[in-house]
């Protein structure tokens, strides 16, 4: 097949033959140019999404751009700067949780058991294995959910020691109001405990109310808790006597006292001195005599005293 036009201003006629050679080859080229213009495109394209929108180039293609890169592990140094400052927080909260517990125990616990509480590692010790929550939650995750999760379980577990350790000042507050202090101080032997004994004027049997703390005429006598001086007088049988009102219903009694150092209404805290040990009332020697009350009930003191009950 042939195609002719007329051309130019002579008007001559241009010819030209279309075969099947000729319309391959224009199909050839057409198509190279088209496949060409396409992989552009689709270059042109991917590269505006790598820049603009790294999520969509990782599912196109798979690949990151060094910019992407960067801001990634910045993400990540981020996070783990996070964790490291949730750490030491956690780490400085319990050092202070440790503190709180010790000054509770050292409230808390008798005297007689403080002294046999070791802190060698080799003793014999015991229980089942509890792995902590923190650690027990690592999984398999894709890094920036692994640290987004570990970043969390951290800060439930700063959280929960938040919790105890306000929990801890409310028992040490509680604690600190009690009269679970020595009425002593200074050295001091108990010389009669609570029950029934043998009267040391009498011989016969009778009820002892209280201990009885021997020590030097003139050793400090103090109050065991905080309160309120409800009682400072002499009394034929206490001779000089404190009686003082605490927290909780407590009332506790100092008797012999060579001197009294409080008057009635006077507001205490724990380890104000209130007398001295003397022999005053109906005593044999130099000590004092110390009761507790709790509502009007008495109590044996050694339920509240941090020797404990083996005295």
């Amino acid at each position: 097949m042939q195609l002719m036009w007329l051309s130019g201003p002579t008007g001559s006629v241009k010819t030209i033959s279309i075969t099947l050679r000729t319309v391959l080859a224009s199909i050839s080229v057409a198509a190279f140019t088209l496949l060409m213009l396409g992989f552009l495109l689709h270059f042109v394209g991917f590269k505006i999404a790598v820049e603009y929108n790294p999520e969509l180039a990782r599912s196109m293609g798979g690949v990151t751009t060094e910019a992407e890169q960067r801001r990634m592990e910045a993400i990540y140094r981020e996070d783990l700067d996070k964790m490291r400052d949730s750490l030491q927080a956690t780490v400085t909260e319990i050092k202070q949780l440790e503190a709180l517990k010790n000054h509770f125990m050292e409230i808390a616990t008798p005297t007689n058991l403080r002294d046999k509480w070791s802190h060698n590692k080799d003793d014999s010790r015991g229980g089942p294995f509890i792995a902590p929550r923190i650690l027990s939650t690592f999984i398999r995750l894709p890094l920036n959910q692994e640290l987004d999760k570990t970043l969390l379980d951290i800060n439930q577990t700063q959280e929960a020691l938040k919790d105890i350790h306000a929990k801890w000042d409310q028992q040490i507050e509680w604690l600190a109001t009690l009269p679970t202090g020595i009425p002593v101080h200074g050295d001091f032997r108990i010389t009669s405990g609570f029950g029934i004994r043998n009267d040391p004027f009498t011989g016969s049997l009778a009820m002892h109310e209280g201990l009885d703390f021997a020590a030097n005429v003139g050793t400090p006598v103090v109050t065991t808790g905080p309160g309120t001086v409800v009682r400072s007088s002499w009394d034929a049988s206490y001779g000089n006597v404190v009686e003082v009102a605490h927290a909780e219903g407590f009332v506790t009694r100092y008797a012999h006292l060579s001197k009294r150092l409080v008057a009635e209404g006077d507001k205490l805290e724990r380890g104000d001195q209130i007398g001295e040990i003397g022999t005053t009332g109906r005593s044999t020697g130099p000590h004092l005599h110390y009761e507790v009350f709790r509502k009007d009930h008495l109590l044996n003191p050694v339920q509240v005293l941090p020797f404990g009950p083996t005295v």
